[in-house]
């Protein structure tokens, strides 16, 4: 699949990709908490999102990635990052990451076009089931904390 090609260059390009969504979290004030991340933290975790995309492509819904994404929005909660934050950063890495790809004039033939069409189409349903993940571990974490408080 010519998609699998693109995922691939996606991923060489982690950082580049990475670095603009990076300088939006450290430059908008609707990241008050994120923003205390260091910046090194901040580039790991995109690029370690762009490189889970070819994993879970081959993968499909792997239970190991979910359990990872789940842990992550736990951590969030325990770190006292707003729900509205970590879902932010991760549309803007979504956002970045197509047009990225858009902007790289990879398609140029029909074959090319479908391609990139069907990558963003992948992105899509990649980042929505990451945010499905994420949210339900930062959720858990937070009804036990309330169970605990209660």
């Amino acid at each position: 699949m010519l998609s699998h090609r693109l995922v691939r260059i996606v991923e060489g390009r982690s950082e580049a990709i990475v670095e603009p969504v990076v300088r939006e979290i450290r430059a908008n004030p609707e990241f008050k908490h994120m923003q205390k991340s260091p910046v090194a933290e901040l580039r790991e975790w995109g690029c370690g999102v762009l490189n889970d995309l070819g994993n879970w492509l081959i993968a499909g819904k792997d239970a190991a990635l979910a359990s990872r994404y789940e842990g992550l929005g736990r951590l969030r909660f325990k770190e006292s990052v707003p729900l509205h934050e970590v879902v932010h950063a991760l549309h803007l890495l979504k956002s970045g990451t197509i047009d990225y790809v858009r902007d790289q004039g990879f398609s140029q033939t029909p074959v090319e076009i479908f391609a990139e069409e069907e990558l963003e189409y992948l992105l899509g349903h990649f980042f929505d089931w990451l945010e499905e993940h994420l949210v339900h571990g930062y959720e858990t974490a937070l009804r036990k904390a309330a169970h605990l408080a209660s």
